[in-house]
């Protein structure tokens, strides 16, 4: 499989805020389907934190992991496994959710669908190539744009774009 390289992708800063009402938003769309789930499946790593708040938003207490790698911080790979799910607990995925933050080009929304063919699979945010592979998201995003999430970024003050526009003239 051919690697997909971010490194001149726009990257959009997501804050915890925002993130957060995203991730309400998901959950609003999941409860207007009225359907009553035995537990949530986190992928891991970046579905943890949005399926602990849907955990909380639909009064989930069980909750599992499914560990896929398919990315680094700067390109996609082909996934692998890394950990499963309990499959005496899980089954086929009937009645259970699967939670990710993000649905890019949708490999890993696949190994899942192929490992719990039955789970209902959300994304809080969809690029266009995967959002075919999941069955809810909430937010569509431009297929060019990385996503900085919350736990990716670090807090720190930046130079106004004055200083680094001289910065970078003074070296020519």
């Amino acid at each position: 499989m051919p690697r997909k390289d971010y490194t001149h992708s726009v990257y959009m800063p997501i804050p915890w805020e925002i993130f957060h009402r995203d991730t309400r938003t998901l959950a609003q769309r999941i409860l207007a389907r009225k359907t009553t789930y035995k537990g949530i499946i986190a992928i891991a790593r970046g579905g943890l934190i949005p399926a602990c708040i849907i955990a909380r938003e639909l009064d989930i207490r069980t909750v599992e992991a499914v560990s896929i790698a398919s990315y680094d911080d700067r390109s996609q790979k082909a996934p692998r496994m890394l950990k499963g799910v309990d499959a005496d607990l899980v089954g086929t995925g009937a009645d259970w959710l699967v939670i990710d933050d993000l649905v890019d080009s949708g490999l890993t929304a696949r190994v899942v669908r192929e490992l719990l063919p039955d789970a209902t699979i959300a994304a809080v945010y969809a690029k266009p190539e995967g959002q075919a592979t999941v069955d809810l998201f909430a937010v569509a995003v431009k297929g060019e744009v990385w996503l900085l999430f919350p736990w990716d970024a670090e807090l720190s003050p930046n130079e106004p774009l004055a200083r680094l526009t001289s910065s970078a003239e003074g070296q020519d």
